[in-house]
């Protein structure tokens, strides 16, 4: 069975800083590309960073400069960085593991970004 767990979520004021993390299970970290989505309240959920298992890695333009997503092959985890926050951050966060037309997703993460 296939279990992608987030963590790392909350409040911060904006200008801050908060790390996500994604642990994966079974043997899709090394064959499925691992990404971060996030989905705002009343909008649709758009791609945030993805990761490759060679660490091809494509950000938004809302995030680049500001977010870093990275992987940890030996503990199944993706990370995702995310520097100088803005209120408009503001989503809850789900981890993706997508290979071709499949995708499996966490139960995702609230980040706030509040002052």
């Amino acid at each position: 069975q296939v279990q992608l767990v987030e963590s790392g979520g909350g409040l911060v004021q904006p200008g801050g800083s908060l790390r996500l993390s994604c642990v994966a299970s079974g043997s899709i970290f090394r064959t499925h590309v691992m990404g971060w989505y996030r989905q705002a309240p009343g909008k649709q959920r758009v791609l945030a960073a993805t990761i490759t298992s060679g660490d091809k890695i494509n950000y938004a333009d809302s995030v680049k400069g500001r977010f870093t997503i990275s992987r940890d092959n030996a503990k199944n985890t993706v990370y995702l960085q995310m520097n100088s926050l803005k209120p408009e951050d503001t989503a809850v966060y789900y981890c993706s593991a997508k290979r071709g037309f499949g995708s499996y997703w966490g139960q995702g993460t609230q980040v706030t970004v509040s002052s």
